[in-house]
């Protein structure tokens, strides 16, 4: 069997949002991955926004291991269903995944959403979402998994 494509939500243009970056208290913490050990990363931040008129806020970590970089991943009522079960990726700056910002705000387009190379391949260890990036409503933009 040959690739094909990926399955991805139709494009909703409510599901980009800038957000406001919130300073948060620098905290170290061990996220878990999809192997046996977690990575380090710090938590710097919070971008706090409104998706479907609701109020919401992830936060933001910088990746302590090789390449650093700002790191933004997020679970939601799709995870595990419609979706990765161990999250989705928004914002990954080492490997260029960055939509920038708008009138010192942060761009969060959750139609570029996307799953870590882990949701293919057992042998890339990839970091997964930390308990406060959770949604409580389903955000149907970007890569599916089924």
């Amino acid at each position: 069997m040959s690739f094909r494509a990926l399955p991805y939500f139709p494009y909703d243009p409510e599901l980009r949002v800038v957000a406001e970056v919130e300073a948060a208290p620098r905290e170290q913490r061990d996220i878990e991955t999809s192997g046996a050990h977690p990575y380090v990363f710090s938590r710097f931040a919070r971008a706090a926004f409104a998706l479907h008129g609701e109020g919401q806020s992830l936060d933001l970590y910088w990746l302590e291991g090789y390449g650093g970089g700002v790191f933004l991943s997020f679970a939601d009522a799709t995870t595990g269903r419609e979706t990765y079960g161990g999250g989705r990726y928004l914002l990954d700056t080492v490997k260029g995944a960055d939509l920038g910002g708008e009138g010192g705000r942060l761009v969060l387009d959750f139609n570029f959403a996307y799953n870590p190379s882990c949701a293919y391949d057992p042998r890339w260890v990839c970091p997964l979402v930390p308990p406060g990036n959770r949604l409580a409503a389903p955000v149907r933009g970007g890569e599916r998994y089924r």
